[in-house]
């Protein structure tokens, strides 16, 4: 390459950073995060058959969001659902859906993540991507799974920039595999605890002996508290959050999303969903009065699949109560470090109104997670 070809090259990358995969996730560098073994991706993706899709939307001066697609399986989900549960860890928020999971049990559409006045748009594109595919001719009714944050301080949210064609698009260039993180997808243009927050994944892989399956995190990080990471005092260490700070700029949201290959219904996934409340109190969350926290959990257990058409009469294993307690430690440690793994990977970003959100200061947080230790 000429010597005028790279210095554009360099000039691209001073502009366009590298995308934040490139960055060292916090267990890379050291921080540790509970007991249980990660899966081999410490993704959410790690879960057998679980795809995701991002779009990122971030134009001009005032657009920054965008769509995140979680597909429980590479088939026809609405005619092969899967078992779910939804739990409300404050309700101030919209979560379509909610009510039918709620009442039958199961998820018969990808779950949309996205911005909170593109909630329609998310609708809308699940819809339609549902109807258009083969088998489901006759489908007269979707219900589609769609959670958002509200990322209005970095996006023109009222524009309603989301359409449901890139909905669609999303859902279909959903993969397994390594998980982008940060600004990316529904997570390009919020915010968590003061800084850029973003994405966030991250897996459990069970010893044989507790039963050798595998949850799976992904979050959408829009929220505040007093931020720890591993047990550190982050944000008061940082001098972000003194006591009214803390209160007062806690407003926001989270979604949470569990996968798990466990053999568990709908009642025992509701009860490892109450369990990812936990593990974001672990990061210094408080579900405040303003903040819609959601999660939804889903099985992808082949055994349990519920075939769309004609009576059924299912016959299959479920996991007992008395074995449900690794599966909760998996939800609690996954989803803590999904979070903190959202703020790693994001960077600064400025947007509407040239307001500007800074990443979180990693190599200051550091030296206190590793030497507290």
């Amino acid at each position: 390459m000429s010597k005028i070809g790279l210095s554009i090259l360099a000039l691209c990358f001073y502009l366009f950073p590298m995308h934040s995969m490139a960055q060292e996730r916090p267990r890379e560098l050291g921080v540790k995060f509970g007991i249980l073994p990660t899966g081999e991706l410490n993704a959410i993706t790690d879960v057998e058959g679980v795809l995701v899709g991002h779009l990122t939307k971030a134009e001009g001066e005032n657009i920054r969001t965008g769509v995140t697609a979680i597909l429980p399986h590479r088939d026809n989900v609405f005619q092969q659902k899967v078992p779910a549960a939804v739990f409300v860890g404050n309700g101030f928020g919209k979560l379509a859906g909610t009510t039918q999971v709620m009442e039958l049990g199961n998820l018969e559409s990808p779950i949309i993540l996205t911005n909170t006045l593109s909630v329609a748009a998310g609708i809308e594109g699940a819809v339609k991507y549902t109807l258009e595919q083969e088998g489901n001719e006759s489908v007269q009714s979707v219900n589609a799974v769609v959670g958002e944050t509200n990322d209005g301080y970095l996006n023109d949210i009222r524009g309603m920039h989301i359409s449901p064609e890139e909905v669609i698009a999303t859902i279909e260039k959903a993969k397994a595999g390594p998980v982008e993180e940060g600004n990316v997808g529904a997570g390009t243009g919020t915010i968590c605890f003061g800084w850029k927050g973003g994405i966030g994944t991250s897996s459990r892989k069970l010893p044989d002996e507790l039963g050798g399956f595998t949850v799976g995190v992904l979050v959408q990080t829009n929220f505040g508290g007093n931020l720890q990471i591993s047990g550190v005092p982050v944000g008061e260490k940082l001098g972000k959050y003194p006591f009214k700070d803390a209160l007062e700029k806690s407003d926001g949201s989270c979604m949470i999303v569990i996968a798990t290959d466990a053999p568990v219904l709908d009642r025992n996934l509701e009860r490892m969903a109450k369990r990812a409340m936990m593990g974001l109190a672990k990061t210094g969350g408080i579900a405040s009065n303003g903040s819609g926290d959601y999660v939804i959990a889903f099985s992808t257990n082949p055994d349990l699949r519920i075939p769309y058409s004609g009576f059924q009469n299912l016959s299959f294993e479920e996991l007992p109560n008395s074995s449900m307690t690794p599966l909760f430690m998996a939800v609690i440690e996954a989803t803590e470090e999904a979070i903190i793994n959202s703020l790693f990977a994001a960077e600064d970003m400025t947007g509407k109104e040239g307001r500007m959100v800074p990443k979180l200061p990693v190599e200051n947080v550091l030296p206190w997670l590793i030497n507290e230790k």
